[in-house]
């Protein structure tokens, strides 16, 4: 499917665009306010349009009319960490096709959207439940980690060099060298210091230490 997010998380925004594509679709663009989603919902018309529920300019559900407008044959799925039933009401009426929990596994997410292709109108669940609690947007960003990966950036954390890091993931450098970059991509950064700046901003890794703090 061709689609665009809308998230004001830039790093969760990213970091699910890079699981998209690796899943087989194609992420027109990122975009991190609903105002600067309408002219890309205007050019590119995608099929999906994944929208965060809160913005400081007001709430998806708020903008929708004019997003459905600028795109009226877009489906759009709302990403959110809670869903009162109010708000699930206001979306279906406002013509929301799906609602995905932030802190679910990418694959969950995956699933909400082929069933939306599908024509189904899906809740996720977990969006509906809360998922027990709100998650932090480290703890969303860690979910598009895989464990090799949380691995690399402790390593980085602690100041390891890529062929230290090699060798003690009994990897060939250019493994290594791979595992790295994979993480960069998702964290949106440019290098292994930027990489550990970040995980440390948002509360992935202690810098001191180098142990995994987001669970």
């Amino acid at each position: 499917m061709k689609m665009i997010i809308c998230d004001d998380h830039a790093v969760f925004a990213e970091s699910l665009s890079l699981v998209l594509a690796d899943a087989g679709h194609s992420v027109l663009a990122v975009t991190y306010s609903p105002a600067e989603a309408l002219p890309v919902l205007r050019a590119r018309r995608p099929d999906v349009c994944l929208i965060d529920l809160q913005f400081p300019s007001g709430t998806a559900l708020d903008w929708m009319p004019r997003l459905r407008a600028a795109a009226p044959g877009t489906r759009f799925v709302v990403l959110t960490g809670f869903l009162e039933q109010p708000v699930l009401d206001a979306g279906i009426a406002a013509g929301v096709r799906g609602f995905a929990h932030k802190g679910q596994q990418a694959r969950d997410i995956l699933t909400v959207l082929r069933r939306v292709e599908d024509g189904e109108v899906v809740v996720d669940q977990a969006a509906r439940r809360g998922g027990g609690r709100p998650r932090s947007q480290a703890e969303q960003v860690a979910r598009f980690l895989t464990p090799r990966e949380r691995e690399v950036l402790t390593r980085l954390a602690r100041g390891e060099s890529t062929q230290a890091l090699a060798k003690a993931m009994g990897v060939t450098r250019s493994t290594a060298r791979s595992h790295v970059q994979s993480v960069l991509s998702k964290l949106g950064v440019h290098s292994q210091r930027e990489a550990v700046i970040e995980a440390a901003r948002h509360g992935l890794v202690s810098v001191e230490t180098g142990e995994w703090l987001a669970g």
